[in-house]
């Protein structure tokens, strides 16, 4: 008798720990609330599903270009180059952005206006017979810097000449004015602050220390795909600039541009008319 009382106990025991069970409260989203030893995530710091923590995936983190964009031949690289977005991080955090607008292709050894003709190789040069996506930085009147991309083939780069600005002007101004002399009290304008291969570099503040970067790596300065938007203007197909000590070299359309962009360098009205929209 005893033993059939104590069996009956622990059934009663039992069914009221299961239905203990069963009316846990529940979150609002229908959650269940975790237990002391399992992490609570917090909310995010934003909803905008492009940011938040619960909608990332890597596909998401892949804006950067990698080596897949930068390893093919110096002309078709400086065209995938227009529209792309070149980004410049400062120490402070700081981010300046600008779109690329106007490139100029170097083919290498055979290319008399390139630094690599002939195959020669220097110090200066080494950027240029480095991977794909390295830089080459190079100094110009002993005081202005141009910034080079190396691309597939050994001395062949192409040179970034103008950039459309798109983040961080207010910084890009008060670099620019650093470097200018007699009209420094006059405000620069939008279309002035990178319409230019030494400007683009004054804007970024890239200097001899970024010669030989790694575009695909580096954590001061990499590109990044051009946002969705219309379609893209055509691209003009122009002679280079300053080369004219290079022969026939001078004279073939190896600078491209987007066509009736503001930001672009020097346009070629002559090159335009050939230009197929």
């Amino acid at each position: 008798m005893v033993s059939l009382i104590l069996q009956m106990w622990k059934l009663r025991q039992l069914s009221r720990k299961l239905g203990q069970k069963k009316q846990r409260p529940l979150e609002a989203d229908g959650a269940q609330t975790p237990s002391p030893k399992e992490p609570r995530l917090g909310l995010p710091k934003t909803l905008d599903p492009q940011r938040s923590i619960y909608f990332s995936s890597p596909k998401d983190q892949a804006a950067r270009l990698g080596l897949d964009f930068f390893d093919q031949p110096a002309v078709p690289l400086a065209r995938a180059f227009l529209g792309q977005v070149l980004v410049r991080r400062l120490n402070d955090g700081t981010e300046l952005r600008g779109r690329i607008v106007e490139t100029e292709a170097y083919l290498g050894p055979e290319d008399e206006a390139a630094h690599s003709r002939g195959g020669r190789q220097t110090p200066r040069n080494r950027g240029m017979f480095m991977k794909p996506g390295t830089l080459y930085v190079y100094l110009i009147y002993g005081m202005y810097f141009c910034m080079n991309v190396s691309s597939r083939g050994d001395g062949a780069c192409v040179l970034l000449r103008a950039l459309e600005p798109l983040g961080g002007l207010e910084t890009m101004r008060q670099l620019r004015s650093t470097y200018r002399k007699g009209s420094a009290s006059r405000a620069l304008k939008d279309r002035e602050l990178c319409s230019g291969p030494s400007k683009l570099c004054q804007a970024l503040a890239i200097d001899k220390s970024f010669d030989q970067r790694d575009l695909t790596e580096d954590k001061a300065v990499w590109l990044e795909h051009s946002p969705p938007g219309p379609r893209e203007p055509a691209v003009v197909a122009a002679a280079r600039v300053g080369i004219g000590n290079a022969g026939e070299w001078a004279q073939k359309p190896l600078r491209f541009y987007l066509q009736g962009s503001p930001w672009v360098s020097v346009v070629d009205r002559v090159a335009e008319q050939g230009t197929q929209v």
